[in-house]
């Protein structure tokens, strides 16, 4: 994902209500939303801005969603794209897949359906984005020495056992000390699904991890609204102490 907070998508649409409207629900679910009304107006703000994905109507004017996804895949092959059309012909289908389409929605369309769509397709980008992060298995944060092979956090001579996922969000929290870990790729890599369950789940883990850290303020783990999650620990004191082997 792009290094700010909210994810920001870029919807192209040359119906001025039916934009509005989809722009202002998509806003509701904590999406940051950039309308504009024709294709060349489209290109020249995803010249301009940074953009997580990208949603574009086919039939617009003085560009088509068609020529306009082409542009922004040369600019950015891996930004997603999903095209919205009244078109439901094969052929036009095909041709926004062979473009690089991560998907084709027909209108009229059930909203939640897109919003679905729309959080597989991020979650997907986040994953296969995500860098590769240190594999060493112990961690000083603070006061605390956290062990992951053994599960163990310990501090002023008192030692903690944690769970193994308390102690797989921990040591993924550590990998990216002082980062966003982004929500979807801690669900996926642990709980290996990505649902209101999971993720009720998760937020669970992360109460109790605080509870183990309270004991030094320097150490806290912040929620990232829209995003994820980040352990933070003074930069000093954060250190890797032992990789694996």
């Amino acid at each position: 994902m792009t290094a700010h907070t909210a994810t920001r998508l870029l919807l192209v649409e040359d119906d001025p209500n039916f934009g509005m409207v989809l722009k202002d629900y998509l806003e509701l679910h904590d999406y940051e939303v950039t309308l504009c009304t024709d294709g060349l107006q489209g290109l020249r703000t995803f010249q301009k801005e940074a953009f997580d994905a990208c949603i574009l109507d086919v039939m617009m004017p003085l560009k088509d969603g068609f020529s306009l996804a082409t542009d922004i895949k040369k600019a950015d092959p891996q930004m997603p794209v999903i095209f919205l059309t009244a078109k439901a012909m094969k052929a036009d289908m095909l041709e926004g897949f062979r473009i690089g389409a991560d998907d084709y929605i027909t209108k009229p369309f059930d909203s939640e359906i897109l919003l679905c769509k729309l959080k597989a397709i991020l979650q997907r980008k986040a994953i296969s984005s995500a860098p590769e992060k240190t594999q060493s298995t112990e961690y000083q944060l603070g006061r605390y020495h956290f062990n992951a092979k053994t599960r163990l956090i310990t501090h002023d001579g008192e030692t903690q056992k944690l769970s193994p996922k308390e102690a797989e969000l921990l040591l993924l929290l550590c990998q990216y000390l002082n980062d966003v870990l982004p929500r979807e790729v801690a669900l996926s890599r642990i709980w290996k699904d990505d649902n209101y369950f999971t993720a009720r789940s998760m937020d669970v883990f992360v109460t109790k991890l605080r509870k183990y850290l309270k004991a030094d303020p320097s150490v806290e783990i912040i929620n990232v609204h829209g995003n994820g999650f980040r352990l933070v620990a003074p930069v000093n004191e954060a250190q890797i102490l032992a990789p694996s082997m």
